[in-house]
């Protein structure tokens, strides 16, 4: 399908590209780009045989790449798409693995004026508690969502290209909106890993007094898992979709003062058809996913 794929970020998400993408021989070749500091990934990479090569030196990482997806922190899109602008291929595929695209398609426009019709924003709904190319594996995709956002003089052709690959490796591949995308990720990624966050920082600071992690059911575990999620990643993702999250933050802070208040008012039946809607919200959910 493609002769040369050149992963830019070689960690969880680049790395699981690269495993799947040779698994289904969706191309000939796969090379990363690095930079010097982290070489030691770069080698890892490659011993693990995820990749065929690496280099530290754009130019030659882009050589005769005819798909290049992006998996950095979306903190460093715009610093990525400086050091390839004199490189660029408008016979290739370019696209992302970014998990918001508002500041991703932002940061296209400040480099190159415009978002180039060979550049498809796409998003793939997957991760795992451990991060690094050590914890990468071609199965990551499968039967997992991904988002594609097009804009209006996105390739068409390209756009197809792009879903065929992703459909290839396993995912169920959906197209939206890069606003929309951005919203319904606030919603349903981004919020809850604040939670998670915020959560165990609490309970991480009461622990150090009184034994709380010794006795915590697997609720807890449950719950908690995502904030074993990356710092760096996850503060890029954050300040990328503030707009989308703060008012969520605040719409969260009254739900849950409106049960604080049931709760001080010993309003066990407005408790308990809150805790109703809530499961049932979830089982609704719960049925999408056998759709």
């Amino acid at each position: 399908m493609f002769k040369r794929l050149c992963v830019i970020g070689t960690g969880l998400i680049g790395g699981s590209i690269a495993r799947a993408a040779r698994a289904q021989g969706l191309c000939q070749e796969i090379v990363a780009f690095g930079r010097e500091k982290n070489l030691p990934n770069l080698k890892l990479a490659k011993e693990l045989g995820v990749i065929d090569q690496f280099y530290t030196d754009i130019g030659l990482a882009l050589e005769n790449a005819d798909l290049v997806i992006i998996a950095t922190p979306v903190g460093s899109m715009q610093g990525i798409f400086e050091l390839i602008k004199p490189y660029w291929n408008e016979q290739a595929l370019y696209s992302d693995a970014g998990s918001t695209k508002g500041s991703v398609v932002a940061a296209a426009t400040a480099v190159f004026g415009h978002v180039p019709v060979n550049f498809v924003p796409a998003h793939p709904i997957a991760g795992a508690e451990r991060s690094g190319v050590d914890a990468s594996h071609a199965e990551l995709f499968k039967n997992r969502r991904l988002i594609i956002t097009p804009l209006e003089d996105t390739d068409p052709q390209l756009l197809d290209k792009l879903t065929v690959f992703w459909q290839r490796i396993g995912s169920s591949v959906s197209v939206m909106s890069v606003e929309h995308h951005d919203t319904v990720l606030a919603a349903t990624s981004h919020l809850p890993h604040i939670l998670a966050f915020a959560l165990v920082g609490l309970l991480g600071r009461k622990d150090e007094q009184r034994e709380i992690f010794k006795y915590a059911a697997g609720g807890f575990k449950d719950f908690s898992r995502i904030a074993s999620s990356d710092p760096t990643m996850w503060l890029d993702i954050c300040l990328a979709n503030k707009q989308e999250i703060i008012p969520l933050i605040q719409q969260f802070k009254t739900e849950l003062s409106h049960i604080e208040q049931l709760l001080a008012d010993n309003q066990s039946r407005q408790l308990f058809d809150t805790f109703t809607y809530a499961r049932n919200a979830r089982q609704r959910f719960l049925d999408t996913l056998d759709d």
